[in-house]
């Protein structure tokens, strides 16, 4: 360098420069404003830099231009680094009539459109590498322009959504061999810029896809972008950065079309969480996600173990928060068939987990109080878990046994769940004569509601007038009902009602004997209580 090196400059700490002041000084108004008109003393001076863009790179770039006259030679590779030292050193306005290189930079970047791809992503590079306000600016262009570049690539050779469902799942045509290759190849070239954006970090990434969703690009091609970094990025990446990558993939997914996001993606996401202490927030995303879709769940689905330290097999705390986030879009804005689904399926899992020994009450109480009665149109899937439960927590109490009975709807069971809760050990025997109500109840309206339309003298035998003669006989209702349903008048075509009726006769009479077994138990009991005696803890209220 020419002239007289008068000027120690010291740059981050990382190099010191020997340079002209006065050649500097005439292109960068800081150092003008810094040592004023006057040329200074005769000695050396010495100026430092704590956070110069770009470090020694960026100053040795400036240098350049004030040596050259003003005339720099402006690439993408060097574009960023030359405009934020510009700015830096407040190049736009000299103190005497000279090139700036702040306008130079400026009007190359106006350019950026024609720029090749490998020269955006270089530019890309360096927005990223500094960490300073001026590169947001150029960050934000070169994003829009590569995002551009995707939506005019998808445009010319489109790729079917169909195609990009779910990552693994596998493609379906209907089509030949030809057609269905030349999707392929049409979904091939659809991602061919993954591998080009992987240097991007996070927060870039979560950029770049937020101006993708803006620019209407598809969402199922994002789902995959980012589900490609994850795995790319998480063979090198340490703990903390892993936490990050997957809250910025939950993020991104929590902000597009959920019907673009598979649950085989969104589970793929859980499995991947569960080794690593993500945000509670971003945890939550997740979970509100799966929970939106909760009625195309599968059972494997939820089956998954609980975290260290929680004695339970499976995580049924996850299972309850998909459940909540389900139930929190409203019942009303719920289709019956999806609230059904949430119902069988919960039921199922119930039974699944049932067996546990480690399982406390209070988890299983809420599983099975958690979905609204009107979901099941039977409890017989309930009671069966019921009843693995208390096979397998036999020291539970009387109590304790009446609370999980208490998720319990009987009109909602079968005749033969009826009947073998009513001769089952495990459960209290005040939820027994409960079935029996219930059952001897459905069966004796059932057959009511057949006699209806039977001639006048049967009508007049189940119906009579006399209130004497009805009380004398309300012991023998059912086995009337019984008695005169062999003498219906059936037609032909409907001896499946026949067959039904006949059937039927037997379960009433059993009921009816148990029945009577367990009311002469309750006298006794009133009896006994009305002498002073009381049963308030072993016999609490009955839950319906």
């Amino acid at each position: 360098m020419e002239g007289c090196c008068n000027l120690e400059v010291d740059v981050n700490g990382e190099e010191t420069f020997m340079v002209d002041k006065t050649i500097v000084t005439q292109y960068s108004s800081k150092l003008a404003k810094i040592f004023g008109k006057s040329s200074g003393a005769n000695g050396k001076l010495k100026v430092i830099f704590h956070d110069f863009p770009g470090g020694a790179e960026g100053f040795e770039l400036m240098l350049r231009f004030c040596y050259n006259n003003g005339k720099s030679n402006i690439t993408p590779s060097n574009l960023l680094l030359a405009h934020c030292a510009a700015e830096y050193m407040e190049m736009n306005e000299s103190v005497t009539n000279v090139s700036n290189l702040l306008d130079q930079t400026e009007k190359s970047l106006q350019g950026i459109n024609f720029w090749t791809w490998s020269e955006i992503l270089i530019g890309l590079k360096q927005c990223q590498n500094l960490l300073v306000d001026d590169s947001c600016v150029m960050l934000e262009k070169c994003l829009d322009t590569i995002v551009g570049r995707l939506v005019l690539a998808s445009e010319a050779s489109p790729c079917p959504s169909t195609c990009s469902n779910d990552s693994s799942s596998g493609i379906r045509f209907s089509c030949d061999s030809k057609s269905t290759e030349s999707i392929k190849t049409n979904f091939a070239r659809s991602t061919w810029w993954f591998e080009d954006l992987l240097f991007l970090t996070p927060l870039v990434v979560a950029m770049l896809v937020k101006s993708m969703l803006s620019s209407k690009m598809d969402h199922h091609v994002i789902s995959r972008f980012l589900l490609y970094y994850q795995k790319a990025k998480f063979s090198t990446a340490m703990t903390d950065e892993k936490c990050k990558i997957i809250e910025m993939v939950i993020d991104m997914h929590y902000i597009m079309d959920r019907s673009s996001v598979s649950l085989k993606t969104l589970f793929g996401i859980l499995r991947v969480t569960l080794c690593l202490n993500i945000s509670k927030c971003g945890r939550n995303k997740l979970e509100n996600m799966i929970g939106f879709q909760l009625d195309q769940v599968t059972l494997d689905n939820l089956l998954v173990p609980s975290p260290y330290g929680i004695n339970y097999l499976y995580d049924v705390n996850l299972v309850l928060r998909f459940l909540k986030a389900f139930l929190r879009q409203g019942t009303g804005a719920v289709a019956p068939i999806r609230m059904k689904k949430v119902a069988s399926l919960i039921d199922l899992y119930i039974a699944e987990i049932a067996p546990d020994p480690c399982l406390k009450t209070s988890k299983f109480l809420a599983l099975a109080t958690s979905i609204p009665d009107f979901a099941r149109d039977s409890c017989d899937e309930l009671y069966h878990a019921m009843d693995m439960y208390l096979e397998v927590h036999t020291q539970l109490s009387q109590e304790e046994k009446l609370k999980i009975c208490c998720g319990l709807n009987y009109e909602k069971l079968s005749p033969q769940a009826c009947l073998h809760l009513s001769k089952n050990k495990k459960f209290p025997s005040k939820s027994a004569v409960q079935a029996l109500i219930s059952e001897q109840s459905k069966l004796k309206n059932l057959l009511h509601a057949t006699t209806t339309p039977i001639s006048t003298p049967y009508n007049e035998s189940l119906c009579g007038s006399s209130s004497a003669s009805q009380k004398g006989k309300k012991d023998k209702t059912s086995e009337q009902l019984v008695l005169y349903a062999g003498n219906f008048d059936i037609q032909p075509d409907n001896e499946k009602l026949r067959a039904h009726l006949q059937g039927m006769q037997w379960r009433v009479m059993e009921l009816e004997k148990i029945c009577r077994k367990m009311q002469t138990q309750m006298a006794k009991m009133t009896k006994s209580k009305a002498s002073g005696h009381s049963y308030a803890k072993s016999l609490p209220k009955l839950c319906s």
